[in-house]
């Protein structure tokens, strides 16, 4: 029940004029549709009134070289514009603005086009991924962004299309299928494009892929190389790709058993990063295929290069070195966190650096010439390790978190430590600003695991972190879940201070020249804090979570701020452990602000839910049992963890179908719904086993009635 349900040539050298740096380059530069060329991407930093690339610029520091908003006058900072989206589903993206433009991604990988100043609509794009695609995506039908170069606007599609647009109509220019489209691959991620390649991995670990990154001409789509990050199954022989020599000469011997038939995971699902300083590309490498390293790898190897940053020659695609955080994945720690580039001082001494907090809580500072492990840290609290060896780099694991002979809570867990939430660092403060949360997990092996082609497959057993139909429990457990942004000094890992958030899942980061940080939560809140102390200074209300990377940009000498909301991705998706709303989540919006700003947002009009519907037949424990093994490990993950819905998707609890065994039937065996995205289950579960679903929505739905007749339900706890 994982289905996700809806609401040219290459352009000439620039000209002098499109150089000059932002308050000069503003009004002289002519309006073009993202002329930007490997020059001036070169060169983002000397723009700072534009974001032409994912990071702001190739080094992805996030930090805006602006101040005419800052901590002195961000109090004043007032809405200018907003754009409203179509859907209720996550909005994950960060915008590029250029040259006045800005061109940003929504849900189901559709493109638009707004004037940066004004939010006027200049064009839209939809590649019309079919709804049932969404059965694919892990963590919601989301998109992080696009790419500029030549003209174009290059869009990774769900699908696993990579797609040009002309920027200045949206008209395709090419389209190429980058995956499988038979396998349960998807595109999330933002593409890069880097001396005319463009660079786009992929997503589907869950699902039972296997991960790679290629490289395609940016003029034609042609492919250029591609890297595999794991090996294949050793019977088919080599890849005849750019990865077959690494992969037999390192990754090969670290891999034990049939591993290759569930996929083996390995994703390169967000993280790619150029450094334009070395002409190297870092690509951070994603979870095991299942989870479970017991299962996967015979309990045995270190699975290369899973859960690793791997480091590649753009031009190529050849390896030159990795560092694995996580040897032996067993957690779904992936290593896909945000990358950022810099030069620091340590002991010092500048080092050119990496600096990446993947979701195992270590942040990492490496060097970037060599790979070496510099220094590793954790910044939340861990219970499967207790340091890194810096001798070996490798974490100093706790035995028993591996869950070998019995269950054990893990603290980070599979949300992370920290997660896709894009992080800052501010060249002025040399601090690096993060999204991190605390949220444990509890890991038991499941003995009845086979692997399902297709399927939702991690050989855990996830019904143990089903929330309890208690609500004095519930609200314990809750509070136990935390967000918080981090001020964190890279070079002697330390922290220097801390903002508290209420719940996990808080949104992306951007520093400022203004000494401002802005950040979005899940609850709602778009926010500027003193970038020396963390002091809030400015406070929004969004009416949805905010979960994408903010950016800021000028327009005609004027700052603006820009950030996508709308709350969705893996945590609100799965969590049971929210505020049980009583009315659907309303659509995303797109929210510009400048100092002055007047404009206001609709009230919120919120569609009501319906009431729990308990169905009246009588099941057995059995049944109920079954039910919550199947709900927790395969449905779960969209519609919330105990059937709780957060208001994105159906809250089964409430549907008509739930008290009719036909109508359930129909749609999760039959695929009644299935143009609308929740497809058929019936290659999976037999009648019986769905029926045994039903008798467990049907428990969580006779709590919530229960939880609102007591009148619990607008105090929240369900």
């Amino acid at each position: 029940m994982r289905a996700k349900y809806t609401g040219a040539s290459l352009l000439a050298l620039v000209t002098v004029a499109w150089l000059l740096p932002a308050g000069q380059g503003d009004a002289a530069r002519p309006a073009r549709a993202a002329s930007v060329d490997a020059s001036r991407l070169m060169n983002a930093a000397s723009e700072p009134g534009n974001w032409m690339t994912h990071g702001g610029t190739y080094a992805e520091q996030r930090f805006a070289n602006l101040t005419q908003i800052n901590s002195s006058n961000a109090g004043k900072l007032g809405l200018v514009w907003s754009y409203d989206l179509d859907t209720n589903r996550g909005q994950e993206a960060t915008p590029l603005v250029i040259d006045g433009v800005m061109y940003t991604t929504t849900a189901w990988s559709k493109v638009v086009a707004l004037d940066a100043a004004t939010g006027k609509v200049k064009w839209r794009y939809d590649p019309e991924v079919v709804k049932d695609r969404g059965h694919a995506a892990c963590c919601d039908v989301v998109n992080r962004g696009v790419a500029a170069w030549g003209g174009m606007i290059f869009l990774g599609a769900l699908d696993g299309r990579l797609i040009a647009l002309d920027a200045a109509t949206g008209k395709v220019k090419w389209s190429v299928v980058t995956v499988d489209q038979k396998q349960p691959y998807t595109i999330t991620g933002a593409p890069r494009v880097v001396k005319g390649k463009v660079f786009i991995g992929n997503g589907g670990a869950e699902l039972g892929v296997r991960g790679y990154v290629s490289a395609y001409d940016a003029m034609t789509g042609k492919k250029l190389w591609r890297f595999y990050t794991i090996p294949g199954n050793p019977a088919n022989g080599p890849d005849h790709e750019v990865s077959d020599s690494v992969l037999k000469a390192k990754a090969g011997d670290t891999w034990f058993g049939k591993y290759w038939e569930a996929g083996g995971g390995g994703t390169v699902w967000d993280a790619i990063v150029y450094d334009q300083e070395m002409d190297r590309l870092y690509i951070g490498v994603g979870n095991g295929s299942p989870w479970n390293h017991q299962i996967r790898s015979q309990g045995k190897g270190d699975n290369l290069f899973l859960s690793s940053v791997v480091a590649l020659d753009p031009n190529t695609g050849k390896y030159l070195w990795h560092y694995q955080g996580t040897p032996g994945e067993s957690w779904d720690f992936t290593q896909t966190q945000p990358i950022i580039l810099a030069t620091i001082k340590i002991d010092g001494k500048p080092r050119k650096v990496l600096m990446q907090a993947p979701k195992n809580g270590f942040f990492y500072v490496i060097d970037r010439e060599t790979g070496k492990l510099i220094s590793a840290k954790g910044f939340v609290p861990q219970s499967w390790a207790n340091g890194v060896d810096m001798a070996t780099g490798r974490p100093n694991e706790v035995p028993e978190a591996r869950y070998r002979k019995a269950a054990a809570l893990v603290t980070p867990s599979a949300l992370g430590a920290h997660n896709w939430h894009p992080m800052a660092f501010s060249p002025k403060t040399s601090l690096v600003y993060l999204p991190a949360q605390e949220v444990p997990f509890a890991y038991q092996t499941d003995a009845s695991y086979s692997h399902k082609p297709g399927a939702w497959n991690i050989a855990v057993v996830a019904a143990i972190n089903a929330p309890p139909n208690d609500r004095a429990a519930t609200k314990a457990v809750r509070s136990i879940l935390k967000g918080e942004l981090l001020a964190w000094d890279p070079a002697t890992q330390k922290e220097v201070w801390r903002v508290n958030h209420d719940g996990p899942w808080n949104g992306g980061v951007m520093a400022t020249a203004g000494n401002l940080v802005f950040q979005g939560s899940a609850r709602g809140h778009f926010s500027a804090y003193d970038a020396a102390n963390g002091k809030t200074l400015w406070d929004f209300d969004a009416q949805t979570g905010v979960m994408a990377g903010p950016v800021s940009y000028t327009v005609g000498g004027v700052q603006y701020v820009a950030v996508m909301a709308g709350y969705g991705g893996a945590y609100p998706l799965s969590t049971g452990y929210g505020d049980g709303p009583e009315r659907v989540a309303p659509n995303g919006r797109v929210l510009v602000f400048k100092l002055g700003g007047t404009a206001k947002l609709p009230p919120r009009d919120d569609a009501p839910m319906p009431p729990a519907n308990p169905p009246k037949d009588v099941f057995t424990p059995q049944q109920i049992a079954q039910g919550s093994l199947l709900f927790e490990g395969n449905c779960g993950v969209c519609h919330g963890a105990g059937a709780r819905s957060t208001g994105i998707l159906p809250d089964l609890r409430r549907s008509a179908m739930l008290s009719d065994k036909e109508g359930w039937s129909a749609v999760v065996h039959g695929g009644l719904l299935q143009p609308q995205g929740m497809i058929s289950f019936a290659k999976w579960f037999s009648k019986d086993e769905i029926e045994a679903i039903r008798a467990y929505v049907g428990v969580q739905a006779k709590y919530l009635a229960s939880e609102d007749a007591a009148g619990a339900g607008k105090a929240g706890g369900h």
